[in-house]
């Protein structure tokens, strides 16, 4: 299992899963956004996004659209993920990261802190408005050093071990031809036109 950049080939992939988790695609861009993938099947596991925000030239920078196919939750998929975000904040010269979330409890376990409304930089504060609208909730704002972010050891160990747990339980199905609509005791065969 890793983590990669997103490709344009990704998007379409994306949108689908995005739309299939329940997450918002508000201002979409598929190169914003990193994807795990299982190095045995290129089997795609979750993803996440960095948003820049920037009206007025103050600079934030969110962490957003973060999310794990439900087959490979508990695997520490998110939060590789979430790891590869901060990094890629940090290299592109950010010091801090913030998140606006309905789980604060899932991201306080890699070292973010909840903050004040009052102290959330101003180029976040439409953006908390607008995710409160979508998700109809309490949204908590968080923020993280990007040099403060902890792995719990528990995840890491099972990030390395997902592909065997969720390769485990999935044996390919053996098709039939009724798989296909194909009545196998009345059907022709290769390039027969019944004339």
């Amino acid at each position: 299992m890793y983590v990669r950049d997103a490709k344009n080939r990704d998007e379409a992939w994306l949108l689908d899963a995005i739309e299939d988790v329940g997450l918002d695609d508000v201002a979409f861009r598929s190169r914003d956004y990193v994807i795990a993938v299982d190095q045995e099947s290129g089997d795609r596991a979750g993803f996440g996004r960095l948003r820049l925000h920037k009206p007025d030239g103050e600079e934030a920078i969110e962490l957003t659209g973060i999310g794990v196919l439900p087959e490979w939750r508990g695997a520490g998929v998110g939060a590789h993920v979430v790891e590869r975000l901060v990094d890629t904040a940090a290299a592109e010269g950010f010091d801090v990261v913030y998140v606006l979330t309905d789980q604060p409890e899932y991201l306080t376990q890699f070292g973010f802190k909840p903050i004040d409304d009052g102290t959330v930089p101003d180029p976040l504060t439409d953006r908390r408005a607008e995710k409160r609208e979508t998700l109809d909730g309490e949204i908590t704002p968080l923020r993280l050093p990007t040099d403060g972010f902890e792995m719990p050891s528990g995840l890491r160990e099972a990030f390395k071990n997902a592909t065997q747990r969720a390769g485990d339980d999935d044996e390919d199905p053996v098709e039939s031809a009724e798989d296909f609509g194909i009545d196998p005791e009345s059907a022709t065969y290769k390039y027969d036109t019944g004339q």
